[in-house]
């Protein structure tokens, strides 16, 4: 029973680690594994992690949430709110952990509210802002903090790509969130929660500051690694068990399925065939099927069109909910959630996403045939 529940919590790694080792089959374990693994990306996540769960610690984001919340604002202005936190904050804190923080909190401001009607095209947006706001940033999702350290991206080559699109986002998101809610809605006080350990808070901030020192290669990852961990197990040890060890896990096996994928003569000339039409469509569709992450992973091997498997990844993570996995995660809280109506939701989810990727894909063909 315990192995059971292992698989059904841990579903995403449990698959991952399958498709491992099926290719282990095909391809028998050597020397070259060893350069399969990613260990700057594998430290940088383990890093933002624990950063991450510091903030959360502090209460960073309720308090975040409550002042932007407390100052009478009306229904429209209240929806767009909700629905840009989780875009804005996932910039620094990933697509993953904005949606496990405001989706709740979008919840439970509807039930205060008395409506809960609004429930599926608000979360809907909210997972869908969290999804395209996180590829602003290196930091912002895993995809993007690979493939950033993949093919030794600057900032200067970075930026330019992802926030053209990112713009683009925020003024249709924006425009989608202000008839969300009834105009006629009233609007209970909301009193911010006040921080707690502020000066734990600003312990956080500094070492979430090397984080981005080391996405940009300014500091060594070993370095970033043994200051993090060795100042949580000083501060607050209990977070180091809390800490997401089986996305790190997950990672490994997708860099063990990408490598020997890579190996098989047959598999790396359909890739390459596939990519060779349309990098950035190839990585949409695969993302569709694998998510963007094994995605990123996978096709990176395959193409040095860093730019267009950057959009396709990122813009890949609208469509399905298996698209991105971020996407799961309030899927799963609304399911939970009393009265939830699973086919409206998905209804509600996939027009949104096929429209605001029509527009994005839309955006990017504009782009590339004006240049």
């Amino acid at each position: 029973m315990r192995l059971l529940a292992f698989f059904k919590r841990e579903a995403v790694l449990t698959v991952a680690a399958l498709c491992a080792l099926a290719t282990m089959v095909l391809v028998p374990p050597d020397a070259a594994y060893l350069g399969y693994i990613d260990l700057r990306v594998l430290c940088l996540l383990l890093c933002l992690m624990a950063v991450v769960a510091g903030f959360q610690s502090c209460g960073a984001f309720q308090w975040l949430a409550g002042h932007l919340l407390s100052r009478g604002t009306g229904p429209r202005a209240l929806a767009v709110i909700l629905v840009l936190l989780p875009f804005f904050c996932s910039m620094a804190v990933t697509n993953d952990v904005a949606l496990i923080t405001f989706a709740p909190f979008a919840l439970l401001l509807l039930d205060q509210m008395d409506c809960r009607a609004a429930a599926v095209p608000l979360l809907v947006l909210q997972t869908i802002a969290a999804n395209l706001g996180s590829m602003a940033t290196p930091v912002g999702n895993p995809q993007n903090l690979y493939l950033y350290g993949a093919y030794g991206l600057s900032a200067g080559d970075f930026f330019p790509v992802v926030l053209p699109l990112a713009g683009i986002s925020l003024a249709c998101l924006t425009a989608a969130a202000l008839p969300v809610l009834p105009r006629d809605l009233q609007i209970p006080p909301v009193h911010p929660q006040p921080l707690r350990q502020p000066g734990k808070l600003a312990l956080y901030g500094a070492l979430f500051l090397l984080c981005l020192l080391t996405v940009f290669r300014i500091l060594p990852y070993g370095l970033l690694t043994v200051l993090v961990l060795g100042t949580l197990a000083a501060v607050e040890p209990a977070l180091l068990r809390k800490l997401d060890v089986s996305l790190l896990c997950t990672f490994i096996c997708f860099f063990v399925v990408s490598g020997n994928l890579g190996r098989l003569p047959a598999v790396h000339g359909f890739l390459q065939s596939l990519l060779e039409r349309s990098t950035l469509l190839t990585g949409v569709l695969t993302s569709q099927i694998i998510s963007n992450v094994p995605a990123a992973v996978l096709l990176s091997g395959f193409t040095d069109n860093w730019r267009e498997l950057l959009l396709g990844v990122d813009i890949g993570g609208l469509g399905t909910p298996v698209a991105s996995l971020a996407s799961l995660i309030t899927l799963k809280l609304y399911l939970r959630s009393p009265g939830a109506r699973p086919a409206r939701y998905l209804a509600v989810f996939t027009a949104w996403n096929a429209a605001l990727l029509a527009v994005l894909l839309a955006a990017v063909w504009l782009t590339s045939v004006g240049a």
